[in-house]
């Protein structure tokens, strides 16, 4: 397995992994991902095993303290020199659950955040995830302002 930052030659199979994974009303769209790749690429974090992409994280890097909606959609808050990582999406294709793959990525982005100088990380998931992140060192801080694909979603967040 071999963990790497992105490129836009990896659209298509960040396109199709996203596909897999979440549900279309929250799934990021072939165009999100051309903008996210072309502003913040080194804000992946892709597992590959071969030539296929198996699992990925991603998000980008802003000043502000919560994971607004806006974020998702509009790569140009990406602040290289931001406080605080987002997370968008943890991803890993049904057939490759339950190895550990989205750890390793997860932890891959927190080491480099903190090689960064950043605050921390903060990412939003379902309820039934929040023991899965809480198990990194994330803490929950409840319902998120986020309404991303018409969910409820808890906002958790690391601190360095």
């Amino acid at each position: 397995m071999e963990i790497r930052h992105a490129s836009l030659a990896d659209l298509q199979a960040l396109t199709e992994v996203e596909a897999e994974c979440f549900p279309a009303a929250e799934a990021a769209t072939k165009d999100s991902f051309r903008a996210r790749l072309r502003a913040y690429p080194n804000h992946f974090w892709l597992m590959y095993d071969q030539d296929k992409l198996v699992s990925f994280v991603n998000g980008m890097v802003t000043d502000e303290r919560d994971l607004t909606d806006e974020m998702y959609e509009k790569a140009e808050l990406h602040r290289e020199n931001g406080d605080w990582q987002m997370i968008f999406g943890v991803n890993t294709i049904p057939a490759y659950r339950r190895r550990g793959l989205a750890e390793k990525l997860l932890r891959c982005a927190i080491d480099e955040a903190k090689a960064q100088g950043r605050m921390g990380l903060v990412l939003t998931c379902k309820d039934a995830l929040v023991p899965y992140y809480a198990k990194l060192g994330f803490v929950n801080e409840g319902v998120s302002q986020s309404v991303h694909g018409n969910v409820v979603w808890n906002q958790m967040r690391l601190t360095f």
